[in-house]
């Protein structure tokens, strides 16, 4: 089905969860900033709210978000308060404008704090946001699940829960330091569907340490045993130089590039003959979810989440490390967890660092979007004269095609989407933009 080309793969690229991407953020881009954004949001702009919890109960090897353990008490109480005076901060900014539709909790692991607690924070977002009846979804670590946990959620209205799977081998979660046997999942799922939470994700990752074909191959038996309605299958990036946890792992153990690609293609094989439909490059779902509908009708988004339906052009996230994002705008608040608390206890914003985004860098993320998303950009004359050339070596090896003014990525050409996509990155491509 995929055709293996080294070459185009040869050049590391991000994943473009958002463009211009975290590492172009600066520290001449911060709160100032962030307050004008929040000031030019009128009434009717669609808005979603992210919440961060950077707390697990166990801290995995491989992960590369911004998670501490949650040994102590005080330091989680400590971070709640500050994270409630935040969103009361920037609701007061907000003033009431803006239509709030969807919230996400995510981490960490938002389980790593206490029911109640979810609790008042989401009691705290409706009532301060006045947000009526939005979509809420909570990321959540199996291991720290309990059925006074599923009761919790659905008491609260949660519409979908993600669950952090990554393998079902036993000597693959060894070695990322993730021990999670499949009867912990199981437990969580029908305790979840006991309590009418039917919207279940769950996120699966190739390229472990000891991770072999027929590993991939098992853990998608189990997973589509439980009938999850969305699952991300992730690629594993081993980045010991920034993410010191990931030291751990014997990088001798690592799946080189052949393997890799075989380990996604098998992925991809599997889960679209089980009847998923695929979403970007690494996600799917079933064909009645809201994702899938979303594909099929040329809506699909990327945010920091991943592939979404959820198109609101404004998403504001709270919490150490959170990154909110408007048309013009990307910041990030402060990342470390003690210096974010002081920031939000001087009343002041916690943004730290962002980028601001011209209308020639919107262009850019709207091509990179458009092709990570639906696998086609419309251009102008300009563009594709710039375009053939960069991408000669994709067209010749078929993995992009041509549809009148319209780049096209072509399903066999899938694995290469994202290198495809940095043709158009003003850092790292060489496509000129309009």
């Amino acid at each position: 089905m995929w055709t293996y080309h080294p070459d185009l793969l040869a050049k590391p690229v991000p994943r473009y969860t958002s463009y211009p991407t975290a590492m172009e953020f600066v520290e001449d881009v911060g709160a100032d900033d962030y307050a004008r954004a929040l000031d030019a949001v009128d009434s009717a702009t669609p808005v979603s709210l992210y919440v961060h919890i950077p707390f697990c109960e166990n801290i995995c090897w491989y992960c590369g978000c911004n998670t501490g353990a949650a040994g102590r008490k005080q330091r989680l109480d400590d971070y709640l308060t500050a994270l409630r005076a935040e969103i009361a901060l920037v609701a007061k900014r907000l003033g009431g404008r803006g239509r709030i539709r969807r919230i996400a909790f995510g981490g960490g692991s938002p389980n790593a704090i206490a029911p109640v607690e979810l609790v008042r924070l989401l009691d705290l977002l409706l009532t301060v946001f006045d947000a009526h009846r939005p979509d809420v979804s909570i990321e959540l670590d199996p291991r720290g699940f309990s059925s006074e946990w599923a009761l919790v959620l659905a008491a609260a209205h949660v519409t979908r829960v993600s669950l952090g799977v990554q393998t079902f081998a036993p000597h693959v979660q060894q070695a990322i330091g993730r021990i999670q046997p499949l009867s912990h999942i199981e437990r969580a799922v029908a305790a979840l569907r006991l309590r009418d939470i039917d919207a279940i994700n769950f996120d699966l990752m190739y390229g472990l340490p000891g991770q072999e074909l027929a590993d991939v191959d098992a853990t998608i038996d189990e997973a589509l045993a439980l009938a999850p309605s969305r699952i991300a299958f992730f690629g594993y990036a081993h980045l010991p130089q920034m993410i010191a946890r990931q030291r751990r792992i014997d990088a001798s153990r690592l799946p080189g590039q052949r393997l890799r690609f075989e380990q996604a293609e098998l992925g991809y094989r599997r889960l679209t003959a089980a009847g998923y439909v695929p979403v970007g490059f690494d996600h799917f779902a079933r064909p009645d979810d809201s994702l899938a509908v979303a594909a099929r009708e040329g809506r699909v988004n990327r945010n920091f989440q991943g592939f979404t339906e959820d198109d609101a052009p404004v998403l504001i996230g709270f919490g150490a490390s959170a990154i909110s994002k408007f048309p013009d705008l990307i910041v990030q608040n402060e990342k470390k967890s003690g210096p974010y608390r002081d920031l939000v206890g001087e009343g002041r914003l916690a943004a730290a660092r962002g980028v601001r985004v011209d209308a020639r860098e919107q262009r850019r993320a709207a091509h990179i979007r458009d092709l990570l998303c639906n696998g086609r950009a419309h251009l102008d004359a300009a563009e594709i004269a710039s375009a053939r050339g960069a991408l000669s070596d994709f067209e010749q090896k078929g993995v992009i095609e041509w549809d009148g003014e319209a780049l096209v990525i072509r399903d066999c050409g899938l694995p290469y989407a994202r290198h495809v996509a940095a043709c158009f990155d003003g850092i790292r491509g060489n496509i000129a933009a309009a």
